[in-house]
């Protein structure tokens, strides 16, 4: 009996340590995934990011370099230093800042499709995915055409940059590359640096890291943790706004945190309103590289870029947090429909964030 009494209170304490052990493991394949990207794309990013004159072709390159390297604060901080240097206008510029916003939530889709032979969880973690990435998407919809008739973000970004135009750049220290950068230097290594070896194994890690944090958050999902969650973190829309502006901000990538919350919704234990607050936040904490970037390039015209990147997503909350739930019901609604049919939206991933992209790309140049 005391045998029996023993082990059944250890196994949430083995629980928690699996979680943790595969949310650590987690971050590695995405760490990974974006080194393997950058390898592949980066010669192929600064090509494209060089034609991007039409403001609707910089859309379009956004998307897509953001897709090919998974970090739109890579992207932004990649034309921050262009811009920098002369090489790019700010008004050609700010299409591509907008379309990395959309790219960068690919992760997000991905890290959904670790649920896909589970239908009930896909049904959950499809629509949290890309709840992010419709957010977005309306609110370039919004934004853009306004932008190319009254340049506002430009002309406000203009200003603020005038402010913050003689401050030196700041290194923000980043605990997640420091915690998982050892291990993603002993991976590299191991596959000697072979690009699409590494991105293999990182899609591996990542889906059996994804199945076990499933898997234990649902064994942890008490009404204890859930009330926890809810009254230190989601519960409030503004923790929960804070939380992901925060916690982007110290990670400087919001595909890792807005990724980190997919599996949760999955398991049951979050659900898509109670996270949505919280990737806006990231949306407005991703900017702090660029603004790092931009702050020690010492060009005003790059830190300009840097502020348009934080005044389109600022803009992007005041359109459309009051009507939060046209993009909620919208990924709800694609949500119960891709459920039915969950292998073809890995062709919607490849057509929206690659084909469209590329068509277009190449129609507009001509």
């Amino acid at each position: 009996m005391v045998r029996s009494i023993r082990i059944k209170n250890f196994h949430p304490f083995l629980n928690l340590f699996i979680f943790i052990i595969s949310i650590y493991f987690f971050l590695v394949s995405i760490k990974l995934m974006g080194s393997a990207m950058e390898g592949i794309g980066i010669p192929f990013i600064m090509r494209i990011l060089g034609v991007a004159e039409h403001p609707f072709t910089g859309i379009f390159i956004g998307i897509l370099a953001t897709s090919i390297i998974q970090s739109s604060s890579c992207v932004t901080a990649i034309v921050v230093g262009i811009v920098g240097s002369g090489g790019m206008s700010v008004a050609t510029a700010i299409p591509i800042v907008m379309g990395s916003n959309i790219g960068t939530t690919i992760t997000n889709t991905i890290v959904s499709f670790g649920h896909i032979r589970r239908k009930t969880e896909f049904g959950r973690a499809f629509p949290a995915a890309i709840v992010h990435d419709l957010f977005n998407v309306l609110t370039v919809i919004i934004l853009f055409p306004l932008e190319m008739h009254f340049h506002f973000i430009e002309k406000i970004s203009a200003f603020f940059s005038v402010v913050f135009e003689n401050i030196g750049g700041i290194h923000l220290f980043n605990p997640m590359k420091v915690m998982v950068s050892p291990v993603v230097k002993l991976f590299e290594r191991f596959l000697f640096h072979n690009y699409i070896v590494i991105l293999i194994v990182a899609l591996i890690i990542l889906f059996t890291a994804l199945h076990f944090i499933v898997k234990s958050a649902r064994k942890l999902a008490t009404r204890r943790v859930e009330v926890n969650l809810d009254r230190y973190l989601f519960g409030r829309q503004w923790k929960s706004f804070i939380f992901g502006l925060i916690l982007t901000a110290i990670v400087q990538s919001s595909s890792v945190t807005t990724s980190l919350v997919v599996p949760l919704v999955g398991a049951g234990v979050l659900d898509i309103e109670r996270i949505f607050p919280y990737t806006l936040g990231a949306n407005i904490g991703t900017t702090v590289t660029a603004l790092l970037a931009s702050l020690m390039t010492g060009s005003i015209v790059a830190v300009q870029t840097a502020f348009a990147h934080l005044a389109f997503n600022i803009l992007g909350i005041i359109a459309w947090y009051p009507f939060k739930f046209v993009p909620i019901r919208m990924a709800k609604a694609l949500g119960r429909h891709g459920s039915e049919h969950r292998y073809l939206l890995i062709l919607y991933v490849v057509i929206i964030f690659f084909i469209i992209p590329i068509t277009l790309i190449l129609v507009t140049r001509r």
